[in-house]
């Protein structure tokens, strides 16, 4: 299948603080995907990013 969204090494910093760190993704045309973790994590973050 064809991807529609990739993302390769993928950070964010709040200061000195990493929020996002080096995270790789990608997802295929008409798969429903999922992103989970603890509170902090940088879930929110990652979105706001893509």
């Amino acid at each position: 299948m064809e991807e529609i969204l990739r993302g390769k090494g993928v950070t964010k910093y709040f200061g000195a603080l990493k929020a996002v760190d080096n995270v790789d993704f990608y997802v295929k045309k008409g798969e429903v995907v999922g992103l989970i973790g603890p509170n902090g994590a940088g879930k929110t973050t990652l979105l706001d990013l893509i």
